[in-house]
């Protein structure tokens, strides 16, 4: 059962002698404060002297002539009790332990043991299906500070040790992400002609497979046939040597083909090549795993690159995702255009050589034309390794002319390429400068191999960009 809460009684000043007396003029001239319904009561009753307060009442209330006129209503009656909200918090918690009595009201259920009572309390609705996220955590306290800062440590070199675990599939699944942003500015012109996102992609994806098997397909008849021609031509080496005269005198004076007989039929040879073989299929097979991974992969983000953008643009803050997203689809398109600037250069340099080849009369052209374009894809390197691949093979089925002229036409074409073409593509496409693009290349090729070197470029667009549209003006700031 609730009780009335005591007040302190309060002796009436020398001014509040005809209050007293209207009031019945109780043993010390204090009486009980009335409650606020007893204020409204008398209040209709009539008017009284203005701003007295009860015999009960709270004279600090009088210190305010204006909140107090508007508190009890201009010509307020005796006895009016200040405003609840002025009750101090001690007299207030003594009211509710008073008032409240155990068994009066029926408990709430357990949100442990009863699910609707869970999404009563959590606030579950349409927007927190799970419930409204709480206030955080405090993390003032030294124990609390010391305990997350050692758990941030060691989830840091945790997940340091699990990248370095999985790096080849995380290089694959990088490698993967370039390429579908690279062919996205493709599928996007094709659904611009009326094409539905799918069939576009169907289309750009189909151009990539066909590409690779036509380079396996161009490869396997050049390597087969030089097998073939280099087992068949092994004796007659063999036979050649044999017959050189400083051989012969090396081998009388060192025994050079007993020692090779001896180290050819010895078993660590056998156990050796043996070795070198399995090592040399497994890194054929584990490639084509790599290549089908890869290009499994890039179908699957080629085909949900929309919503992928929007997840990670989700993640911005709202009042800043309007200018995140400008930006992402700008580094997007960056990174697109390098990749069609890479391809362009490839293009180039596979068909100069092929019409150089055709010219020279050199055997294999197209197989040499399609390897020259693959490695030319390689930034600052990727070219030179294409001129010895073609000049080792005319050194094996050509001429020493041929070797000749082969060597002076790559020297000028990689000048060409190199001041020419590659500074104006890359201006255009990725809009870098010539000396970012080789530092880029060098410091990507030194971490990550090629791959490094094939991200470095459209790295370094993307920090470019960043650093001038968000660190320059936020310094021009200060």
């Amino acid at each position: 059962m609730a009780e009335e809460t005591p007040r302190k009684d309060t002796s009436p000043s020398p001014g509040d002698d005809e209050t007293s007396s209207a009031t019945g003029g109780a043993a010390g001239g204090t009486e009980p404060s009335p409650s606020p319904a007893d204020d409204h009561s008398r209040d209709d009753d009539g008017p009284g002297d203005n701003g007295t307060a009860g015999a009960g009442g709270v004279r600090a209330g009088d210190t305010d002539s204006t909140g107090a006129d508007s508190a009890t209503g201009e010509g307020g009656t005796k006895g009016t009790a200040a405003e609840p909200a002025r009750v101090p918090a001690t007299v207030e918690r003594t009211v509710i332990e008073k008032t409240t009595v155990p068994g009066d009201t029926e408990a709430a259920p357990d949100p442990a043991l009863d699910v609707e009572q869970r999404k009563i309390e959590a606030g579950v609705d349409h927007r927190f299906p799970f419930g409204r996220p709480g206030e955080p955590l405090g993390k003032a306290h030294p124990f609390m500070f010391g305990f997350i800062a050692a758990l941030g440590v060691i989830t840091a070199w945790q997940l340091f040790n699990a990248a370095l675990n999985a790096k080849s599939v995380l290089v694959m699944i990088v490698v993967a992400m370039f390429l579908a942003v690279g062919l996205n500015p493709a599928v996007e012109r094709l659904r611009k002609i009326g094409l539905s996102r799918g069939l576009a992609v169907a289309m750009v994806f189909l151009g990539v497979i066909l590409f690779f098997a036509g380079f396996v397909a161009s490869l396997v008849q050049p390597v087969s046939e030089q097998t073939t021609e280099l087992r068949k031509s092994i004796p007659g080496y063999v036979e050649k040597l044999q017959k050189t005269d400083r051989l012969a005198e090396w081998d009388k004076r060192y025994g050079l083909l007993d020692r090779a007989e001896k180290t050819v039929n010895s078993e660590g040879f056998q156990d050796q090549l043996t070795s070198w073989a399995t090592g040399i299929g497994k890194v054929a097979v584990n490639g084509i795993f790599q290549t089908l991974t890869i290009l499994i992969l890039t179908l699957y983000f080629l085909s949900s690159l929309p919503q992928i953008k929007t997840f990670f643009y989700r993640l911005a803050p709202r009042s800043r995702r309007a200018r995140v997203a400008l930006l992402g689809d700008e580094i997007l398109d960056r990174i697109g255009g390098y990749v069609a600037g890479q391809f362009t250069i490839a293009f180039i340099a596979g068909l100069t050589t092929y019409v150089f080849l055709e010219i020279l009369g050199l055997k294999y052209a197209l197989a040499l034309a399609l390897i020259v374009a693959v490695t030319d894809l390689i930034p600052l390197i990727g070219a030179t390794i294409g001129a010895v691949v073609v000049t080792l093979v005319a050194f094996l089925t050509g001429s020493l002319t041929d070797v000749i002229i082969c060597i002076v036409f790559y020297i000028i074409y990689q000048q060409v390429e190199n001041y020419l073409v590659y500074p104006r593509v890359m201006k255009r496409t990725v809009d870098v400068q010539p000396a970012v693009t080789i530092v880029a290349a060098l410091i990507g090729g030194a971490l990550l191999g090629v791959v490094g070197a094939l991200l470095a470029i459209p790295t370094a667009a993307s920090i470019s960009l960043l650093i001038r549209e968000v660190v320059v003006p936020r310094q021009e700031t200060l």
